[in-house]
């Protein structure tokens, strides 16, 4: 039964561990694999589009401001006129600057290489300084205009973006290049924004692969080509207008990277999402998931224990006890006797036993009822055991016989036990509704002989319950 008792166990611990682990586990790839396509298809793409749709409403502005400037008849006029009057082109970059709110305007004539600024004419550009490189880069571009990130000629000290206009005649010639320039920690706090509000990495590479722009937490390197691993992605990205990307460094942490040109820059906009805080919040899932999965284990199984052995106790119970008086049963007085007779070879000492029979039992069942008997027999167990030692041990033999086993207990004190009972028995009235039964026992006492049998002992006082019972019932009777 204890053997039993135990595969059982083991075989619910084995299931149940299988079975919530198999449960978390699947959950947990599920919840990641259900993470990184969220993440890629559907979260960095739609961060992208409405950085984009910013980038357009408030980094845009320049350009059309600049576009503005190189079709204004007012610009092109005093150009083609010759460039009279210096303060008229002065005054109108001045209101530019103030309408606009930028950090600088700017009008570069290619007839006589003048550069005017809002607070005046700053020097003529040359085709031997490089710090007039984008000059002479814009002349020749096919492109209307470029974005460049330069020092500010007015400002040597500060680092500007530039939108660099070309200015045409009304025959199409190129005659010079005008635009403004907005500051490079402007559009740094605008991508800062941009980190903050979504939760990226976020900045912008050329078509080179260089970065361009990035914000205040930026630690990656100045090219993409640059970054570990990385090179096949680098092409991707510089080759496709939008592209999503699944990255892995060189430790195993992932990320997720999602490009789109930007045809307005002729840049790139990089969105990066570290996965690893994601991550960690599932891995935390899955631990907290299979300990709560331990705790319901170990309560489950602290259940099945209790549960089994309150039905290991009945069962028990069952096997040993007779039903209806709830004292032993045959097998259980066959076990204590076996157990008795083989401590007596090493400790000698008297054993005794009485078998017990309810006089006209039978008479009672056919008077009164088979529920009267059982009460009957149930009455005699009781009373019989007020009288007993609790180390004796009393037995239903079957139908309305008991055998009462005593140990260290000659046949003379035997006998003195044996009346006792009988008169206790006699003196008991079980009551009927208003009927009283009354009933006598016969019994026969014996005591044990060294290594006999229990049959043969059982036989022995039986003949002396017989005797019992043929001399007038009500009495007791000791074996020869």
């Amino acid at each position: 039964m204890l053997k039993r008792k135990y595969l059982f166990v083991t075989a619910l611990i084995i299931l149940m561990v299988a079975g919530f682990t198999a449960t978390s586990l699947t959950s947990y790839f599920v919840a990641r694999d259900s993470l990184s396509s969220s993440i890629s298809n559907q979260m960095l793409p739609l961060t992208s589009d409405n950085i984009y749709s910013e980038i357009q409403r408030d980094l845009l502005r320049p350009i059309l401001i600049s576009s503005v400037m190189a079709s204004d008849t007012f610009v092109r006029d005093w150009a083609i006129s010759g460039e009279e009057d210096a303060e008229r082109i002065i005054a109108y970059l001045n209101e530019i600057q103030r309408q606009y709110d930028t950090i600088t305007a700017f009008y570069v004539s290619d007839e006589t290489r003048q550069y005017y600024h809002p607070s005046g004419i700053l020097r003529q550009v040359s085709s031997d300084d490089p710090q007039d490189a984008w000059y002479f880069r814009v002349r020749d571009t096919r492109d209307d205009y470029e974005i460049n990130i330069d020092t500010d000629t007015a400002d040597s000290s500060r680092v500007s973006i530039f939108i660099n206009y070309k200015v045409q005649d009304y025959d199409g010639r190129y005659i010079g290049a005008t635009g403004v320039g907005l500051s490079v920690q402007a559009v740094t706090h605008l991508i800062d924004t941009y980190q903050e509000r979504y939760d990226r990495t976020i900045y912008f590479v050329d078509r080179q692969g260089n970065v361009t722009l990035t914000g205040r937490g930026y630690q990656g390197p100045n090219r993409l080509q640059e970054r570990a691993n990385f090179s096949l992605h680098a092409t991707q990205i510089l080759s496709s207008p939008s592209t999503s990307l699944e990255i892995t460094d060189n430790v195993g942490n992932h990320s997720y990277l999602n490009s789109r040109l930007v045809p307005e820059f002729n840049w790139y906009l990089i969105v990066e999402q570290s996965n690893a805080a994601s991550e960690q919040r599932l891995d935390n899932t899955l631990i907290n998931n299979l300990a709560l999965s331990g705790a319901i284990m170990i309560l489950v199984l602290l259940a099945a224990h209790f549960t089994l052995r309150s039905y290991q106790r009945r069962l028990e119970q069952m096997a040993t006890t007779d039903q209806l008086t709830g004292v032993a049963n045959r097998h259980l007085f066959e076990s204590i006797f076996e157990h008795m007779s083989k401590s007596l070879p090493r400790y000698a000492r008297p054993v005794s036993l009485i078998t017990i029979d309810i006089d006209h039992f039978k008479l009672v069942n056919d008077t009164h009822g088979h529920n009267a008997g059982d009460m009957v027999l149930q009455a005699v167990a009781t009373v019989i055991k007020e009288n007993i030692r609790d180390s004796d041990s009393l037995c239903r033999w079957g139908g309305e016989e008991f055998v009462l086993l005593l140990d260290r207990c000659t046949s003379d004190e035997a006998l003195i036990l044996a009346g006792k009972i009988g008169n206790a028995v006699k003196n008991h009235n079980v009551a009927l509704g208003r009927q009283a039964i009354q009933v006598t026992l016969s019994m026969g006492v014996t005591q044990y002989h060294p290594g006999e049998p229990l049959d043969r002992m059982i036989a022995r006082a039986d003949a002396a319950l017989y005797e019992a019972k043929e001399s007038g019932r009500d009495r007791v009777v000791l074996a020869n």
